[in-house]
């Protein structure tokens, strides 16, 4: 009876871990969250989690539950809902992208091949999860992870290549 538990716990394991390899799966931060009621403290989580596929696609979500794996694995799913895909050029950016998210901006600049990732924790996971391989980035303002890393995201949807501007351009100046 147990080996038949083991191995079907194993052969889920095995499954679940060919899905997961093309996903950069990263976890960001964890909050312990108090809420004081009537009977004591009731006490929850919070995970911040970027997952991406490495190849231009990332997606970011907090997931809350009673305890941490619970949260890890909420915000998991999530984020591979929420996944958008980003403009990349070869290993970097197209552009200089600034972007502002509540307290949080955060400042990401084209680098040359060779540069590497030079960036701070939560802008590094969003980075490094959507594939982008050389990038300078400065962070300004508050440093709460969580605004950061929505602050990141929202920086890297306003992303837009030359190329493709230029066509809609032409398109839209051929048809008027």
């Amino acid at each position: 009876m147990v080996n038949q538990r083991q191995d079907r716990r194993g052969g889920r394991g095995r499954r679940d871990d060919q899905e997961d390899s093309q996903f950069v799966e990263q976890v960001v931060k964890i909050r312990r969250v108090s809420k004081v009621v009537k009977g004591g403290r009731n006490l929850t989580f919070n995970a911040m989690v970027v997952v991406g596929d490495g190849a231009g696609n990332v997606g970011i979500a907090l997931g809350k539950a009673g305890a941490v794996p619970d949260a890890v694995r909420k915000g998991t799913a999530n984020a591979r809902k929420a996944m958008i895909p980003v403009t990349l050029k070869d290993t970097t950016i197209p552009h200089e992208v600034t972007y502002r998210f509540s307290g949080s901006s955060v400042l990401l600049k084209p680098a040359a091949p060779g540069t590497g990732v030079i960036a701070g924790g939560g802008v590094r996971a969003v980075l490094e999860a959507a594939g982008v391989k050389d990038v300078l980035t400065k962070s300004f303002g508050s440093s709460n992870s969580i605004n950061v890393v929505k602050a990141t995201l929202e920086a890297l949807k306003t992303l837009r290549s030359p190329e493709s501007e230029l066509a809609k351009r032409k398109a839209v100046t051929v048809q008027s």
